[in-house]
């Protein structure tokens, strides 16, 4: 699975990270980190994060 953010639009308000803490995750200077490794064991909490994003900046494909 392929997931990905468009830089341009996340406000790193951190819905995403609430919803799937495991693939999610903000940096130091607040920037979106994803581990992709994870995100095949938690499909369900990643689409979850994908479509509760507020900004609509995140996206995943198969």
């Amino acid at each position: 699975m392929e997931i990905g953010v468009d830089r341009d639009l996340c406000e790193a308000n951190a819905v995403c990270v609430g919803l799937a803490p495991g693939v999610f995750d903000l940096d130091d200077d607040e920037e979106l980190v994803i581990d992709a490794s994870k995100a095949d064991s938690e499909v369900e909490r990643v689409s979850a994060a994908v479509h509760g994003c507020p900004k609509n900046a995140l996206f995943m494909r198969s």
